[in-house]
Parts: C-alpha cells; sequence; structure tokens
C-alpha cells in the first residue's frame, strides 16, 4: 500500500472512511462517487428522476427520459457551494471555512417526432455536460497525541545524539484542488407513447490533487526544540467512459415507474505524479530545524533535488442499478422515488501489483443502498420543489453518522419561451482522517457540511 496520509472526505463531496490511508484504494473510492450536480431543478428535488425524465439531467439517472420533453431545450447552471470542516484532534475544534464557484452543467435536448404514423412516436438526442465531482475543498488540524514521531536531527553531530521524543504539538493542513467532469450523449424513443427506452453514453476526464502539510513540534529531556515539517503532493489525471441504459413505463396518467442500469466506469489511463518517495528516508519534502543548532537546518530537497515519481495504471468502477417511480397528480405536482444500488466491493485497479488494494475492496467496503425522494407542485407559472438524499457510506467499518445526507429545496418561475430555476441544498456528514501511518495516534474526527446554491436558465429552441 501506498505511504500516505489518510484521505476520509468526500466534501459533498467528501469520502470518508475510518482509519484508511490514502492509497490506490481510497483513490478508487473517491473516483467512484458523484456529485449528483445538475440543473436546479433536478437539484432540488433531490435528483429523483428515474421515472419522471423531462429534465435534461435526467441523462445520468435513466437516459429514457429525454424523450418525455414535448420540445426541444436547452439549459445551463451554475453553483455556489459554502464548505464548513470542523476538525477535533485530541479535543481541539477547529473550523475551516471555503466558498467556491463553477459552471456546474451545460445541455441540449433535442426533439423529432415521427415522420410517418407508426408506434414509435418521438425521437431525442440529449446533450449534457456536468461536474460529477467537485474535489476542491480542505482542513486544517491541530493539538497533541503525545506521540513524537520526528524524534532526530539527521545533522547532529552529539554524541550520542540528541533524542526528541517529547511531543509538544502537531499541525495539519491539506487542500484538495481539481474535478470529475462528465459529457453525455443520450438517445430515446416513446413507443405507443407509453414506454419510454434509452441509451447514453458517458465520457469523463478526471483531474484531482491533494497538496498536505504536517508540522512537528517536539522536545527533548533537557528542552531542546525539534520543529518538522512534511510536505507531500498528488497530481492525477485520467479519462474514463460508461454506458447506461433504462426505459419508463406509463403505467396510466398518475403512475410511472423505470428501471435503468449505468456500467462500470472504465478509466483505461491514469497518470499519477506524486513526491511521495523514500528520500532519505522521508517520503515527501522534508525539513528538519533544531533550537540546539539554529545555523543548521536540514533539508532533504537541497541540492535541487525534489522527489518525483509517476505511475500509470487502471480503474474500473462499481455499477449502478436505479429502480424508480413517480406519482403524477395531474397538473398540480408530483411525488418521486429513486433506489440505487451500487456495490463497491466490485471495485478493481489493474496496471501494477494492486492485490493488497483489491482485497481491500472486498473486505472493507460494502453493497451500498441509495435512495431520493422528490416533489414539485405547480401555481400556474410558479413552481415549488422539495427533496431529500441518503446515500450510505462505503466503509465496511463507517458509523451511521458518516452516511451522507442532504435536504433540498427550490423554486422555479415559466416565463414561456424560458425558465428560471434555483434551489438550495444543505448536505451534512461526519468522517475521520488520519494524517499518521503505522503510529499510534487517533485520527481527527470531522463534521462535513456544505451548503449549495444553483440557478439554472432553460431556453425553449
Amino acid at each position: 500500500m501506498k505511504y500516505f496520509f489518510a484521505i476520509t472526505l468526500i466534501f459533498l463531496t467528501i469520502f470518508a472512511s475510518n482509519g484508511q490511508s490514502l492509497g490506490y484504494q481510497d483513490l478508487g473510492i473517491l473516483f467512484s462517487q458523484n456529485d449528483n450536480n445538475g440543473t436546479a431543478r433536478f437539484n432540488a428535488m433531490g435528483g429523483a428522476f428515474g421515472a419522471l425524465g423531462g429534465d435534461i439531467s435526467s441523462i445520468n439517472i435513466n437516459p429514457a427520459g429525454i424523450s418525455v420533453f414535448n420540445n426541444s431545450l436547452f439549459s445551463g447552471s451554475f453553483n455556489a457551494r459554502s464548505s464548513d470542516i470542523t476538525s477535533n484532534y485530541y479535543g481541539n475544534k477547529l473550523i475551516t471555512q471555503d466558498q467556491f464557484i463553477n459552471f456546474s452543467q451545460a445541455g441540449a435536448v433535442l426533439v423529432f417526432d415521427s415522420s410517418y404514423a407508426g408506434d414509435w412516436e418521438k425521437f431525442a438526442m440529449g446533450f449534457n455536460y456536468r461536474i460529477t465531482k467537485d474535489f476542491n475543498d480542505g482542513f486544517f488540524a491541530q493539538g497533541n497525541s503525545g506521540v513524537a514521531t520526528f524524534q532526530d536531527f539527521p545533522l547532529d553531530i552529539n554524541n550520542p545524539t540528541l533524542l526528541y521524543n517529547i511531543a509538544d504539538e502537531q499541525r495539519f493542513n491539506t487542500t484538495y484542488g481539481g474535478q470529475l467532469n462528465e459529457f453525455n450523449i443520450a438517445f430515446s424513443s416513446v413507443y405507443q407513447n407509453k414506454l419510454h427506452v434509452g441509451l447514453g453514453l458517458n465520457f469523463y476526464d478526471l483531474n484531482f490533487n491533494q497538496r498536505s502539510n504536517l508540522t512537528e513540534f517536539n522536545s527533548d529531556a533537557n528542552g531542546n526544540e525539534l520543529d518538522a515539517n512534511l510536505y507531500q503532493e498528488n497530481f492525477t489525471a485520467g479519462t474514463g467512459f460508461s454506458i447506461n441504459a433504462g426505459f419508463i413505463y406509463k403505467l396510466n396518467q398518475s403512475f410511472r415507474f423505470g428501471v435503468s442500469y449505468q456500467t462500470p466506469t472504465w478509466f483505461s489511463e491514469i497518470i499519477e505524479d506524486s513526491n511521495i518517495v523514500n528520500n532519505d528516508g522521508f517520503f515527501g519534502d522534508t525539513e528538519i530545524a533544531v533550537s540546539e543548532n539554529q545555523s543548521v537546518i536540514y533539508d532533504n530537497t537541497s541540492g535541487g533535488y525534489f522527489p518525483t515519481q509517476s505511475l500509470i495504471y487502471r480503474l474500473k468502477t462499481p455499477s449502478k442499478l436505479i429502480a424508480s417511480t413517480a406519482f403524477i397528480f395531474g397538473t398540480s405536482g408530483l411525488l418521486s422515488f429513486d433506489y440505487t444500488n451500487m456495490n463497491y466491493t466490485r471495485t478493481k485497479l489493474s496496471g501494477a501489483d494492486f492485490s493488497q488494494e483489491n482485497l481491500a475492496f472486498q473486505n472493507d467496503y460494502v453493497n451500498t443502498h441509495n435512495f431520493s425522494l422528490g416533489t414539485e407542485w405547480r401555481f400556474d407559472k410558479f413552481s415549488i420543489r422539495g427533496g431529500y438524499r441518503f446515500e450510505q457510506s462505503p466503509g465496511a467499518f463507517a458509523i451511521d453518522s458518516d452516511d451522507f445526507k442532504e435536504y433540498s429545496l427550490g423554486a422555479g418561475y415559466n416565463f414561456g419561451s424560458f425558465k428560471l430555476d434555483f434551489s438550495y441544498r444543505n448536505s451534512n456528514r461526519t468522517a475521520a482522517y488520519n494524517f499518521y501511518s503505522g503510529f499510534n495516534v487517533n485520527p481527527t474526527n470531522l463534521t462535513l457540511d456544505n451548503r449549495i446554491f444553483s440557478a439554472t436558465v432553460s431556453i425553449n429552441l
């Protein structure tokens, strides 16, 4: 397993699993998840569109939904996200707050009526871009575990050398960047105005990075002090592909149900560059200073040598099975429900010796059960919406609070030739992040809270 600090975020996104180090199995799980971004209407209703369709973002849930449209349409959305991460490290609490704005979605659906009389009445094509996962986030932790891991000064000339084995304080901060972007092309048609069928092709562009600093303040029995700083970085890029297909069946005017399946995403080439190599015994860029000799500072990158290594590998994420129902109350409103099954034990890495990581997928992760609820009520041209989304934590040893929970609400107004929609989402979960590996040090406990405001403009074509 690659030596690195543990990541247990997913920030709305942030992935959490207690006591896991940031090995390739963690990246495999991280790159398998998504933020469920879409139009403001989609977001406000918890993304529960598997049996509804009629929204360009339903292309990600069930491509059959684009033939529900009666006319061609374009939509574009932006997100404004406020992130609060509270760390609790040996009783010391710190809050890290960040704000991010991005252009989160843009897509269009083209609707074609059949040119001849027959059972297949309509054909639709959909194109959509979205940010599947926004990795941007970070946090700071500070406290004292009582464990000193940097106990020696490599340039110490004393005989015997001084032992800085009294821990005074540890500080850790990490930042994440990058996105997993997705582009969808879908085709759908409707049979006898009852059965909608669809097929989608999904293309992914992955960019992820993490920069971390661990600082220790230690001392010896005589009060001499040692300050050590360890810096690590990781840059990852890759491309992927998946296929999804599904149907929606209208049993009557009031009830419809749908089923869809998305294949695993195959990332055929992921390129990783990092400084996590054993350079003079330290995995990263290391600087150590001591009060006993302030004129001498140890720096393992001195002389222009910066440790770096590259690896190219492949990843197969879990597939998804989605079952959906919707109740339509005429032109007044609707209720919808989606259930998603995603088995993280089927995640697989290849391209190098990943036997330990693939075994960890089977032993340390589970088959998850997730659901979304959504509702919409119309008052002439004005609509109000609400939703709830639950995602089970993929970690086999996760606690209940590690599960992802999101509440949402929104509103929209139809101006005729175009529409404006707005949504607000609030999600929360807990996580544990262990920034030491191989030491008897407790992880820092994190409380993750995200608030996302979305706005969408839709134009009839």
